[in-house]
């Protein structure tokens, strides 16, 4: 989708980054990743680190599962909607 958006489609409200989170409310504004617990990209590499360390215990590491899995279903669906509000257009 990047390279599709880069290439053919420009919004104001993209303030000149094409990432998904800058992509996301200018296109799907009733979406967010607010109240999220991770929110961004470098979050979830980071809770997925800590995650997979042996020195994390299994109920944080279920919990962090559970997050990840949130995080990244909502990134799946930020997505469709951005896909679908282009098709609109």
């Amino acid at each position: 989708m990047y390279a599709i958006i880069k290439r053919h489609f420009y919004h104001p409200k993209f303030y000149g980054s094409f990432s998904l989170k800058a992509v996301l409310p200018a296109l799907v504004p009733e979406m967010s990743y607010e109240g999220l617990a991770i929110q961004e990209g470098g979050q979830a590499a980071l809770e997925y680190l800590k995650m997979i360390d042996p020195a994390t215990g299994a109920e944080e590491k279920e919990k962090i599962k559970n997050d990840l899995v949130i995080y990244c279903g909502q990134d799946t669906l930020a997505m469709v909607k951005i896909r679908e509000e282009l098709l609109k257009r």
